[in-house]
């Protein structure tokens, strides 16, 4: 299974911040492992409706084991998904396309992973609380418990205003074909330690986030991500 970042199938003008309740009961996991099951499914379903092109190959280039695929439950349901794939002897699924780009960071000695395969349930009650958590999940995988310094995705240029305004993600380079989904693709990157500034600042403030117009305020706050992270397999 391999899918370029997408875009969450949200309104943003639908909800304000006094909405971010709807989600309260939502329930937040991860494991080691390849994507399998109602995440593959969700994963599977939301790229088919965007007409994008699935490949049945395993989902990480190099060792499935030694990824983590973050879930968000409501109930039963699995309303989005989000996994982590590590940089190793192999490569991340980015080096099929923006290789170059990828090995300067790696001479900096920076090291990198790759976010991959979001699938938001389009009837999910509040998606931008699931994707901030989702997001948040993936984060304390990789850079405060794995100590990745840097984030790698790949999006449709369609897509690019939105990450770099809701997750400070910034395009490094101009559209190419990815012939994994058949469709361009933009390599986005943001260094982990503004990632980190940006919840120390806005974390567990949702009141700010018609201000602020980023997902940061709805991240978990201070006390909550170290609980959070204490739980991580």
């Amino acid at each position: 299974m391999d899918a370029l970042l997408m875009f969450p199938n949200f309104d943003e003008k639908r909800r304000h911040a006094n909405d971010t309740d709807d989600s309260a009961g939502l329930a937040l996991d991860s494991g080691f492992g390849g994507l399998h099951g109602d995440a593959r499914d969700l994963v599977e379903r939301r790229y088919g409706d965007r007409g994008l092109t699935l490949t049945r190959e395993r989902y990480s280039s190099r060792n499935q084991d030694g990824d983590v695929v973050c879930t968000a439950r409501d109930g039963e349901r699995i309303v989005g998904t989000l996994s982590v794939r590590f940089d190793g002897e192999g490569g991340l699924h980015a080096d099929l396309l923006f290789k170059a780009e990828l090995d300067e960071w790696r001479a900096g000695r920076q090291k990198l992973c790759e976010f991959g395969g979001l699938a938001m349930d389009k009837h999910a009650l509040d998606p931008r609380r699931v994707l901030a958590q989702i997001f948040h999940l993936a984060y304390l995988h990789a850079h405060r418990r794995a100590r990745c310094d840097r984030l790698v995705i790949e999006v449709n240029p369609r897509h690019v205003a939105f990450y770099r305004r809701c997750l400070g993600l910034v395009p490094r380079t101009p559209a190419r074909h990815n012939p994994r989904v058949n469709a361009p693709a933009v390599l986005m990157s943001v260094d982990f330690f503004e990632v980190r500034e940006q919840i120390a600042l806005w974390g567990g403030h949702p009141e700010s986030l018609d201000n602020v117009r980023s997902l940061y305020p709805l991240f978990w706050d201070a006390g909550t991500e170290a609980t959070m992270l204490a739980r991580l397999p």
